[in-house]
């Protein structure tokens, strides 16, 4: 996936709320959205290089840019949460899930409950919903999700565990938007209820994938299928932070 247009590089100064941060660029300030309302304690620090996507029509909005990469001991991370469909989708095609290989349609957005979720694939297999997640923060190589509190991606996990007591195949895919990580855990410390119910999907039959990206200034790139480690693990989400 490339990015639209050409990225303008600018330098982190402050997050002021979950939507909106300060910049600079060239030296002179700006406001930014920021498309995702995880924390990333660890890559909304002053002085981190960014990349910001120049608002199409300045006039109409606050922000002038929008904020979508973050330069992180040596790794550019993707931040925006609205681009993994798009890399969920490339992933598929490129077959790196290859449990999802025999289908051959896909579909955004669709209804499922009471929500609203990423993709339908439909093929030969049936039909298969599939809830895509943004994974940025990454400690002693394992990426790890949520980093706060999320009742609903817990609601998400439970109703694809619906659809499969439903006759039909579910799976939840964690698109980690940077390329140092070797598996995936839920973040037990951070969302012990959303890591219950990662467990508990999984044993209902819900397929669940990590796929790790590598993030440049001209876009990203799907890499990997990693391990996911559903196991309760103490010592992870409380090690140093990658």
């Amino acid at each position: 996936m490339r990015f639209p247009v050409t990225l303008v590089p600018g330098v982190f100064v402050e997050r002021r709320n979950r939507f909106v941060a300060d910049v600079t660029v060239d030296g002179v300030p700006a406001l930014t959205h920021v498309p995702n309302t995880g924390r990333m304690r660890e890559l909304m620090v002053p002085g981190h290089d960014v990349l910001l996507r120049p608002a199409a029509d300045p006039s109409c909005r606050r922000t002038v840019y929008d904020l979508l990469v973050v330069k992180y001991q040596g790794h550019w991370v993707g931040i925006d949460s609205l681009t993994t469909q798009t890399l969920a989708i490339e992933a598929w095609q490129a077959g790196l899930l290859p449990e999802l290989s025999l289908y051959t349609h896909v579909k955004r957005e669709v209804k499922l409950g009471v929500s609203s979720l990423d993709l339908l694939l439909d093929g030969p297999p049936g039909l298969c919903y599939v809830e895509v997640k943004s994974v940025n923060l990454v400690e002693d190589g394992i990426a790890l999700f949520p980093d706060a509190p999320t009742e609903r991606g817990a609601r998400h996990l439970g109703e694809l565990a619906a659809a499969v007591r439903d006759g039909h195949q579910a799976a939840a895919v964690f698109i980690v938007q940077r390329d140092d990580a070797t598996a995936l855990a839920p973040f037990e410390s951070a969302d012990p209820v959303f890591a219950n119910a990662l467990r508990q999907a999984a044993e209902a039959g819900v397929g669940v994938y990590a796929i790790t990206c590598e993030t440049t200034p001209e876009g990203q790139t799907t890499v990997r299928q990693v391990p996911v480690l559903l196991e309760q693990h103490a010592t992870v989400g409380q090690g140093r932070r990658t």
